[in-house]
């Protein structure tokens, strides 16, 4: 889903509100959501929810990156097994030798996110 695609737009936070490198958890409709700021002014949201430890923990983990098909994407090892998820789609690029709980996909699911007004909106 592209932001022309996306027809509803949810304020979530200001954007000062979130520290570069550092993730922040927001409520979407009664769904958790893990929120990143990137050193670059990126702002990106994946699922809160840790398929792996089947915990809502994402916005606690590291954030990093790593080449992937020769682009360099940004990244967030979980802060419990530290399986590595792709920040921009959610893919997950390090299973660490698990699998995930209850038979859950190992990827999260991704938002798209604008800041319009120094606001950060959450797209459905």
């Amino acid at each position: 889903m592209t932001a022309v695609d996306t027809a509803v737009w949810t304020t979530v936070c200001r954007l000062e509100d979130l520290a570069p490198e550092r993730g922040a958890a927001a409520l979407l409709d009664g769904e958790q959501v893990a929120l990143f700021r990137l050193l670059d002014g990126r702002v990106l949201a994946v699922q809160q929810h840790d398929p792996f430890s089947d915990a809502h923990v994402i916005s606690r983990g590291i954030v990093g990156s790593r080449s992937v098909d020769g682009a360099e994407v940004p990244t967030v090892a979980s802060p419990m097994y530290k399986q590595v998820f792709d920040l921009t789609t959610g893919r997950c690029l390090d299973v660490a030798g698990k699998v995930p709980a209850r038979g859950l996909a190992p990827d999260l699911r991704s938002w798209p996110v604008r800041v319009r007004d120094g606001l950060v909106e959450v797209g459905r």
